[in-house]
């Protein structure tokens, strides 16, 4: 494994607990992408110098710390400018990676789904673009004749035009894989299915949960990032009512507005949502900033308005007593309980019905085929024989929109 040393700056609006956390999640995220960390260097300052990050002392402290440890890497804590990039590849003697190429870098080799290995290189090809260094001012000198261009210069256009070409050609491929997506989506508004989203920070618990109700097999690792493809399934509520369930990616602190842009179509599941799980790991010191940071990225994709229920997981790893951070509808779980996934698909269920409409019916003997239909797209409240024996009774809760309404009002004794 590659030697890392960690560099943060502390400004004065992050106090001390903040940004030991904030140090500690990019220790986790070198972790992640199998960096071993040799050492931490942090600085207080005013504000991040523009030209090289840290003072001109840390600075000296940290090349001499690359070359007592034999560092391979510096990993910053922050997204560099190309101008810092350029003066510390210069000053070092190490690869300078930021915050936000860490995160590309665990994206690149965690994406397996086309569009997710497709939305990486998007995001890696626009990050890269601005940064592209060489010095072309200088050979540029060399070139000399009328009408000529030094080796430099052309070498750095030839690599911008290189990398706008991708860019193109990948937006291209992406927009294919989106439009499929989008007629899935549409295919699956049509049918009337209930939608439900897991968001949350990265390793909550999104992935467990997810397979605890649904029986699916999703990766689910105790690492950041383990969850990059989006995946859907069906889930059974307890009333027998069939719902789709989407896992999407973690959110993180600083997460690249590259990276946003292009996983847009992904967390799109979580815009098409009726209902949002939102998971938070409440055995977390720091959960209430990872809920204000995911509430703050929801509210960017324009889904902050979409009921949520907070699902503070990993109970079993809470020491003393928890208070929740929301004042609106939560569940306190671990996802290793049966008792508390019992739970969750309850809560989940009363929170559908919130959304729907209530019908009461009655049915006759020849019609008992939608009773199938009605247990597995409605939730059906009760359903029994009359006394006189020539027809049932039906009750429950639809979706407005639902295309199996109109079957409904045929028979509506009550309507919704």
């Amino acid at each position: 494994m590659e030697k890392a040393i960690l560099v943060g700056c502390q400004l004065p609006n992050t106090d001390d607990s903040r940004f030991s956390y904030s140090m500690e999640e990019l220790r986790s995220l070198a972790d992640t992408a199998q960096f071993r960390t040799a050492a931490v260097l942090s600085q207080k300052r005013e504000k991040i110098d523009g030209n090289a990050y840290l003072g001109k002392g840390k600075l000296e402290e940290l090349k001499a710390l690359i070359g007592e440890l034999g560092a391979d890497l510096v990993i910053f804590n922050d997204e560099l400018s190309p101008v810092q990039v350029r003066n510390l590849s210069e000053l070092l003697d190490a690869e300078i990676l930021d915050r936000t190429q860490l995160i590309l870098q665990i994206f690149a080799k965690r994406a397996r789904s086309r569009e997710g290995k497709l939305q990486v290189e998007l995001a890696r090809l626009e990050y890269m673009l601005p940064r592209l260094t060489g010095r072309g001012n200088e050979l540029s000198r060399l070139g000399g004749g009328i009408g000529t261009r030094g080796p430099g210069e052309t070498k750095l256009e030839a690599d911008r035009r290189h990398i706008q070409k991708r860019i193109y050609e990948t937006k291209r491929q992406l927009d294919a894989v989106i439009k499929h997506r989008e007629r899935y989506r549409e295919r699956r508004k049509k049918n009337g299915m209930f939608r439900v989203a897991l968001v949350g920070y990265t390793n909550a618990g999104k992935s467990t949960i997810f397979n605890r109700l649904t029986d699916a097999d999703a990766l689910a690792e105790d690492r950041l990032f383990a969850t990059l493809d989006p995946l859907t399934r069906k889930m059974a509520l307890p009333s027998g009512y069939r719902v789709l369930l989407s896992d999407t990616v973690g959110f993180i602190e600083k997460l690249p507005t590259a990276l946003i842009a292009a996983f847009r179509s992904t967390l799109e599941e979580a815009l098409e949502a009726d209902l949002l799980l939102h998971v938070v790991d409440g055995s977390n010191p720091d959960h209430e900033q990872q809920e204000k940071t995911v509430q703050k990225i929801l509210a960017e994709l324009g889904a902050g308005h979409i009921p949520q229920l907070t699902v503070y997981n990993k109970a079993d790893r809470i020491d003393g007593p928890f208070f929740p951070s929301v004042s609106g509808d939560y569940l306190l779980i671990s996802a290793f309980e049966p008792e508390d996934i019992r739970r969750l698909r309850k809560k989940m269920e009363e929170m559908a019905v919130r959304e729907m409409e209530r019908y009461q019916i009655l049915l006759p003997f020849p019609e008992g085929k939608l009773y199938s239909r009605l247990k597995e797209e409605t939730v059906l409240e009760h359903f029994s024989v009359m006394k006189d024996g020539e027809c049932y009774q039906a009750s429950g809760y639809i979706l407005p929109g639902h295309p199996l309404k109109k079957e409904i009002e045929r028979f509506s004794k009550i309507r919704a």
